[in-house]
């Protein structure tokens, strides 16, 4: 794809957020439920990390957005630990790095729900792509309006029209964030096959679950008494990514995986004493991060 006309990069009082402390506006209504529902989860812990003076995150956005949004996040998921915001931030570091040598370059996020790393990462030049269901669409677009550089498609990432609207360069990046899990893992295979096929060249990251939290997700977790977590029937553990990524596709240049960890407290600690030893460390989420072969 040529480099599209510039816009002026999106700013903070573009965004669409329709209540403020004291102006008496109504919030935002959300109807989303099942995995949809799971973007309010990651929006979150992203506004709680990014109001920290201490946080791993700068989102003022999030923060705005989530204070918009009519919703009891704080019943449905409890108190946050920083996770979500800790991967977006790792992300965005990998995004940040891409763009220095593709500064006009195409950025792909499937399945981002009200993700704000468009705005965190723009450099006033990149063009970015959402894809994602309708009614997620249609929330993001409330609040994160589109523009000739930063365009929605409604849409199943399993339909190949928003493919059919990228020319195949090595310009691409493609973010897969918070998605694969939910997905079945021959779903996950064709999807992951088809982007490898699809754009030579290009990179693509992407996170995983391990397999024991997917089995328990399967069996019903509960998040809080009120909130059930969705069934996530992909999980691999990190030892075993490579082989099976490389036995899905012969189109993968270069592979790494990358940790992102949890910023303090009780869970940090207990991640820490996974990470000590590499029995446990195999079993705890991460990022892959790879680049596809140009042909």
């Amino acid at each position: 794809m040529t480099a599209a006309v510039l816009a002026p990069p999106l700013r903070r009082e573009n965004l669409r957020v329709r209540n403020h402390s004291g102006d008496g506006l109504a919030k935002v209504p959300s109807k989303l439920d099942g995995v949809s529902e799971t973007m309010l989860w990651t929006l979150y812990d992203r506004a709680c990390e990014a109001r920290r003076p201490d946080g791993v995150l700068v989102d003022p956005d999030s923060v705005h957005i989530c204070d918009a949004i009519d919703y009891d996040f704080t019943r449905h998921f409890g108190d946050p630990i920083g996770s979500f915001a800790a991967r977006a931030a790792e992300i965005d570091q990998l995004l940040r790095r891409w763009l220095k040598r593709h500064p006009d370059g195409l950025i792909v996020s499937l399945g981002e729900g009200l993700e704000t790393q468009c705005h965190r990462v723009d450099n006033g030049q990149m063009r970015w792509l959402t894809v994602d269901l309708s009614g997620a669409i249609e929330l993001r677009e409330h609040f994160l309006p589109s523009s000739k550089r930063f365009r929605h498609v409604a849409a199943s990432v399993f339909e190949p029209d928003w493919m059919d609207q990228i020319e195949p360069t090595p310009d691409v990046f493609i973010v897969v964030q918070g998605l694969f899990m939910y997905l079945e893992p021959e779903a996950v295979r064709r999807l992951f096959v088809q982007i490898v096929e699809r754009f030579p060249g290009a990179e693509i990251a992407f996170d995983v679950i391990p397999r024991w939290f997917s089995r328990l997700t399967m069996w019903g977790v509960m998040q809080t008494p009120f909130y059930r977590l969705p069934p996530m029937p992909w999980g691999i553990d990190s030892d075993e990514i490579s082989t099976r990524l490389h036995s899905w596709s012969s189109g993968i240049a270069t592979l790494s995986m990358l940790e992102y960890r949890i910023p303090r407290g009780w869970p940090k600690i207990m991640e820490d004493l996974f990470r000590m030893n590499p029995v446990t460390k195999i079993h705890l989420p991460c990022l892959v991060h790879l680049k596809v072969k140009k042909r």
